[in-house]
């Protein structure tokens, strides 16, 4: 990867290139927000789902023969409607159709496997092509009509003939009834076989074959609520070893489970919390400490958390502090009061590494995101919008300041606008690619050089 150094100011100026936008809608209705983003094992699919319940999926065209080094952009390759608006007439509780989370199960044959979900509901999504469809049927004419079979007199074999490339996606397998709270977070496992869904108090262990079964693994529901003190808030597979799995919590806390341990893992075998400074306590100290996101580096050495106001490494081996810890909104400590009363505080912003862990993102508020060199310990602070980017045209640095002369692209922490925030992010598995939310926006970036992370 390139990195320049600036004066003393250390940042990546020319790294990523503005490759391409997709704006769901004119205007930005409620349904139209985009809820998760998510690529396929290999990069070449790219899914997002949104608020209205719908999934669309973005492929990425083959490479160019004059400039085989060049990955094509990103096309829409299928739209369809994964969740519909529910109610639950037992509990009088309307369900959304919101897409929660999107997971790609690895590629077995031509066709591709996803699973998405709402607050309740798990559905698995099979996105095939057709290009062929059969003709010359015995007992049925090509408008669909059936013929009289007492008019034909020999038979014939029907034949496949090409036809429009069609893309389907159909339903096929529900898994529901296994949540009493919101589900937060899915992850398939590295057996091929299974995955979690996790809601606020309770993980649940599912058989992708079996939709009326599944094995509750995690459950930290008190036997009276008022002794609750707190919450599930992600949990994710080990990469690599099945019976390994994590997930945090509201009070700034990860715990990693063993299922070789014990069937119901209410027993973890590594703890990793953050010691408190008692200087630093205030009323807003549990509230930006808990962890919105969590999630194994590709190597499964390492833990990326990400609260509130900064993101940290943890290295799965050493419980007792992260063994990094990188500022994203920093600035925004003396402005917790306001970010209170507008519920701000309550964003959960996602994390993602990069296919080499070498670099960890996260999104901001202003449609700012950050970026973080791990072995140079470098950062980067670029910004999302449709008015300063332009097709291949390069990202430049912001910066937000404090106080003081503020320089060209440098941006007061007063004049930051809360309500343009990047909560999703994605990171190529291959390539330096990049896909972040905005809004009803999607962007991607790539590298200007295009180098690939394996190289």
């Amino acid at each position: 990867m390139i990195f320049t150094l600036e004066k003393l100011d250390v940042s990546f100026p020319h790294w990523f290139s503005f490759h391409h936008s997709y704006n769901f809608s004119d205007h930005s209705h409620k349904a139209d927000i985009i809820s998760t983003v998510e690529f396929n094992s290999t990069g070449d699919l790219l899914a997002t789902g949104d608020k209205g319940g719908r999934i669309v999926i973005f492929q990425q065209e083959p490479e160019s023969k004059n400039q085989p080094q060049c990955r094509g952009e990103y096309n829409v390759y299928s739209t369809f409607q994964s969740h519909e608006p529910e109610f639950d007439y037992l509990k009088s509780l309307e369900i959304e159709e919101k897409i929660n989370k999107i997971r790609w199960l690895p590629q077995k044959n031509a066709a591709h496997y996803l699973l998405s979900t709402n607050d309740k509901t798990i559905k698995l999504w099979k996105i095939s092509e057709r290009d062929k469809r059969p003709e010359g049927y015995n007992l049925k004419e090509e408008d669909g009509r059936y013929k009289d079979f007492t008019t034909i007199a020999s038979l014939q074999v029907p034949v496949f003939k090409p036809m429009d490339l069609m893309v389907e996606a159909s339903p096929r397998r529900v898994f529901a009834n296994a949540h009493t709270y919101h589900i937060n977070s899915i992850s398939v496992n590295s057996d091929n076989e299974t995955y979690l869904s996790a809601d606020d108090l309770r993980i649940n262990l599912w058989h992708q074959e079996i939709t009326d079964q599944s094995f509750n693994i995690v459950d930290i529901k008190p036997a009276n609520m008022e002794d609750l003190t707190e919450v599930i808030t992600a949990a994710e597979f080990h990469p690599n070893q099945c019976q390994t799995l994590l997930y945090s919590s509201s009070k700034g806390i990860i715990r990693l489970c063993d299922l070789r341990a014990a069937a119901l893992c209410d027993q973890h075998v590594k703890l990793f919390e953050e010691p408190e400074d008692p200087n630093s306590r205030s009323f807003f100290s549990e509230i930006i400490s808990s962890i919105a996101d969590v999630k194994f580096s590709h190597s499964g050495r390492y833990m990326m958390t990400r609260d509130y106001l900064s993101v940290k490494i943890w290295d799965v081996n050493m419980e007792t502090r992260p063994i990094e810890t990188y500022q994203v909104n920093e600035y925004l400590r003396s402005k917790l009061c306001s970010l209170y009363e507008n519920d701000c505080i309550f964003d959960k912003f996602e994390c993602c590494w990069s296919g080499d862990d070498s670099v960890v993102m996260t999104g901001s508020y202003n449609n700012f995101f950050r970026m973080f060199d791990r072995g140079c310990r470098h950062d980067v602070t670029l910004e999302a919008s449709r008015e300063h980017c332009k097709p291949q045209s390069v990202l430049k640095p912001r910066r937000v300041t404090t106080g003081g002369k503020r320089k060209k692209d440098e941006i007061s922490v007063d004049s930051l606008d809360f309500n343009r925030k990047i909560l999703h992010t994605a990171w190529h598995p291959l390539d330096n690619i990049i896909a972040v939310a905005t809004t009803n926006n999607l962007f991607i970036f790539q590298d200007k050089l295009n180098q690939q992370l394996t190289n």
